[in-house]
């Protein structure tokens, strides 16, 4: 057996230290989270894309009673990105949560799925895309590609070798 290891970088801040375009994309997530539809669990998500086109995309979580019918920001974000401007390649994307049944006071990192989709269309622009993400007390977690939020992502080739 051989023991290995990966390393994982992310830069930890306060909004106030940000570009003037990393603030804009963080308060278009904030903005986002008022259209987030989550009477179930209170947990209102919105999320902001920015493509290298210029365009920001926005989304926000969308629940359903059935619960795996409903839909995270960061997908409904990057799926609309896709399909609006599918040749645009995603620079940046700024996540921002609120609850209505608690205080959230630090930085809350997307759900797996959201994690491999984001990891999808990193691999398919073949371009890092930085992740932004925000809590309600200003804090910020950067990551310079979402291969930092999913060191063992699922990639396309993995299908293509069989």
């Amino acid at each position: 057996m051989k023991e290995k290891k990966i390393e994982l970088s992310f830069i930890s801040a306060e909004l106030s230290e940000l570009s003037t375009q990393e603030k804009q994309l963080v308060a278009n997530a904030k903005s986002a989270v008022t259209t987030a539809y989550a009477p179930y669990s209170g947990f209102l998500v919105g999320a902001s894309v920015l493509l290298d086109n210029g365009e920001i995309i926005n989304g926000s979580n969308q629940e359903n009673v059935a619960y795996p019918s409903g839909l995270c920001a960061e997908r409904v974000a990057l799926f609309y990105a896709g399909a609006r401007f599918p040749d645009a390649k995603i620079k940046t994307i700024a996540v921002s949560v609120m609850s209505k049944n608690f205080k959230v006071t630090d930085v809350i990192s997307p759900c797996g799925a959201c994690r491999q989709v984001m990891a999808e269309y990193e691999d398919k622009q073949e371009q890092a895309i930085k992740v932004i993400l925000h809590s309600p007390t200003d804090q910020v977690l950067i990551a310079n590609t979402v291969e930092s939020l999913l060191p063992f992502m699922f990639k396309s080739p993995l299908l293509k070798q069989h």
